[in-house]
């Protein structure tokens, strides 16, 4: 999926944002996240810019763009606009802040969530065709995939799939490649997507 996502991921309460198709946080949402945690810990906060200025971090960002061969802070555009970093540099900003802030980061570099929103998009695009293909009124089929997207959000528990967990995200897969492959046998679009997500909740179950 080469669309670029912005995902929320959770740390101490607080929402961090991350693309998908980079793999970049927000520096900035980690300060702020961090921050808090200082204050309630009794430290005093930490300012972003003074990270970056320090030689040490320099040093590090030079050393990581020439392993990777491409920038690893993107400032973005704006007032508000958010820092993005590369992984690596953004766990070396959540040691600055706090050795507990780096164990909650290394947890999300080796989980998988990345992975499974880039394939569910792949997957969503593999039934959208399936569903077009048995569509007898083009004109329609906006409404269509919306009410497929909707059941299958319902079937998933998820309110916002940018917030949602791993799991989710790979029922939700499942239930597009279902969906995909029914249509296929079925040729009615109805039935395929219904009897796709009841077969794949009860596997699941």
């Amino acid at each position: 999926m080469k669309t670029q996502v912005i995902m929320k991921r959770v740390l101490f309460e607080s929402e961090i944002s991350q693309q998908s198709k980079t793999g970049f946080f927000s520096s900035n949402d980690l300060v702020k996240a961090g921050n808090k945690w200082r204050i309630i810990n009794d430290l005093s906060p930490i300012n972003l810019q003074e990270w970056l200025r320090l030689e040490k971090t320099k040093e590090f960002i030079t050393e990581l763009e020439s392993q990777f061969k491409q920038k690893v802070k993107i400032a973005g555009r704006g007032r508000n606009a958010s820092t993005w970093v590369h992984p690596f540099l953004f766990i070396d900003l959540a040691l600055y802040i706090s050795p507990k802030l780096k164990v909650e980061v290394y947890s999300w570099l080796y989980d998988e969530l990345m992975k499974y929103r880039n394939h569910s998009g792949d997957s969503y695009k593999k039934m959208a065709g399936a569903l077009w293909v048995n569509c007898t009124n083009k004109s329609k089929f906006s409404e269509l995939i919306k009410a497929v997207a909707n059941d299958i959000k319902l079937a998933c528990h998820v309110k916002d799939w940018q917030t949602a967990n791993e799991n989710q995200l790979k029922l939700r897969d499942r239930i597009h490649e279902n969906i995909a492959l029914l249509c296929d046998v079925l040729k009615n679009n109805d039935d395929a997507v219904r009897i796709a997500i009841l077969k794949t909740i009860d596997i699941k179950a």
